[in-house]
């Protein structure tokens, strides 16, 4: 009999946070070292960077709290349970969700959610004709049938999570696994609605964003080219698109906590919701001219590119 060892592979990574798991109970130092040891070993080659990424938000993950993931209260598509389920399909269509919250007069009485699947269902059964023979079985509602309100059907709405703003992250994931509840309402300590959490929410800021076939689109919805050197834009658009279109850095290293979307930097740079008209300059030469604003947020602004001031003078989307 050889008494040769048999082929034995290098240990992956895996194996290496097994290991160092038994000698200590330092969870996010553990997995820092031997993130960096493996990719050491592998030259990088073996683990894209993107992976990598994954691997160091997944330690940033469990410092996280809802509030920190959580669409705020302003930004919230949502119908009241009042609504027909003619308004139920025009909001679907509009807001490209797959759950929708319903409440009972105010957004603080969050109710449940809609599934669209739930909903096409409805409208399935609802519609459904005589079948010919030879033809497609036709769908045809009835007016009457969508001039019913949400409130009479009960059946649709399904139960949505209440959690506070300091829930960890972490555990408001297990609890959506556990319980099979993926949207949660985010609710303050008199009983209002803070935001909404989906469980994709919680996904991306461990993967990263997640983007389906219509999330491209919406994206580019959110700016358009209105002159030679002037944009349209949606508050609401990320600081990291802004970045990248216009090659500048709205936001330093050391404030990039601070806001992530345009509306959130006007609002850290002005100190205030600043009004209509009132033109905010940015160190980078970009200047954002204030088009539409409610007391709480700005909604819409105008964005006057000078191109000399711009980082290395390139050309915006270059």
């Amino acid at each position: 009999m050889s008494n040769e060892k048999p082929f034995e592979s290098k240990p992956g990574i895996l194996q290496k946070l097994r290991r160092r798991f038994n000698r200590t109970s330092d969870l996010r130092e553990s997995l820092e070292t031997v993130i960096e040891t493996h990719v050491g070993q592998s030259g990088g080659a073996a683990m894209a960077e993107d992976a990598r990424s994954m691997l160091g938000n997944l330690l940033g993950f469990s410092n996280l709290r809802v509030d920190d993931l959580m669409v705020p209260r302003a930004d919230i598509t949502a119908l009241d349970e009042t609504s027909t389920m003619r308004d139920l399909l025009d909001k679907f269509t509009e807001a490209n969700h797959s759950r929708l919250p319903i409440f009972r007069e105010t957004l603080d009485d969050v109710t449940g959610m809609i599934h669209v699947k739930d909903f096409l269902g409805w409208l399935s059964s609802k519609g459904k004709m005589k079948k010919i023979k030879g033809k497609v079985s036709g769908l045809a509602l009835d007016s009457d049938e969508l001039a019913t309100t949400i409130k009479g059907h009960s059946a649709l709405v399904r139960d949505v999570l209440y959690v506070p703003p300091s829930m960890p992250a972490p555990d408001l994931l297990v609890k959506m696994k556990t319980s099979h509840v993926h949207l949660a309402v985010v609710v303050d300590e008199y009983g209002g609605t803070d935001g909404l959490v989906s469980f994709e929410d919680l996904v991306e800021a461990i993967v990263g964003d997640i983007a389906d076939e219509h999330d491209d689109d919406d994206e580019v919805a959110m700016i358009k080219k209105q002159g030679e050197d002037t944009y349209v834009a949606d508050a609401r658009i990320a600081i990291s698109t802004l970045d990248q279109m216009f090659n500048v850095d709205l936001l330093s290293a050391e404030e990039e906590d601070e806001a992530d979307t345009l509306g959130g930097l006007i609002f850290e740079m002005a100190g205030r919701v600043p009004i209509k008209g009132e033109i905010i300059k940015h160190e980078s030469g970009l200047e954002f001219e204030i088009m539409e604003t409610d007391p709480r947020r700005v909604k819409k602004l105008r964005i006057h590119v000078k191109t000399a001031a711009l980082k290395g003078d390139e050309t915006p989307g270059d």
